[in-house]
């Protein structure tokens, strides 16, 4: 599992960027998103730097990844 804080994730429309660029880049991952404390959790096989870049595509800036 990653995760991830995020910046400029604000709304439910966000959330749905956020998840579906990843969705791309994983058609199989799991995604859980706190809009509150701007964290993405992700359960995935592909590469921790493929989603985090699908993440920065989609617009949003990622501060940190653990």
């Amino acid at each position: 599992m990653y995760s991830y804080q995020v910046k400029g994730m604000t709304c439910g429309h966000c959330v749905k960027a956020v998840t579906g660029a990843i969705k791309e880049a994983d058609a199989n991952a799991q995604v859980r998103i706190d809009l509150e404390k701007g964290s993405v959790e992700v359960d995935s096989t592909a590469a921790s730097e493929k989603l985090s870049a699908a993440i920065t595509e989609a617009g949003y800036e990622v501060l940190a990844t653990q």
